[in-house]
């Protein structure tokens, strides 16, 4: 299993019930054989642009752990989950971690 940082911006309106949809994400890594390291609630932040007509969203930050064919599978997934207006899956930086 390999290491990856998720970061999700969810749908601001959804911010007074966020545990609907972030069980949802949960839900698309765990189906895809990942689990989760470590997750962080950043809170309501403004865009550097607008997405989808919104200039707010609420960012979600995850440490996960997926096999080799789970990043496609969760990208593909959240491309249309409508909670999502973005997301970023990447690999995670090992020299970076030594850093800290």
């Amino acid at each position: 299993m390999k290491e990856y940082e998720l970061t999700v911006l969810i749908h601001p309106d959804l911010e007074a019930d966020l545990e609907t949809p972030l069980t949802k994400v949960r839900d698309i890594i765990k189906a895809a054989g990942g689990e989760i390291a470590t997750e962080d609630n950043w809170g309501k932040k403004k865009l550097a642009y607008k997405i989808n007509k919104e200039d707010f969203a609420v960012y979600v930050y995850m440490e996960i752990k997926l096999p080799a064919d789970a990043p496609l599978k969760i990208s593909n997934t959240l491309n249309i989950t409508e909670e999502v207006l973005r997301y970023l899956l990447v690999s995670f930086d090992e020299k970076g971690r030594r850093l800290i």
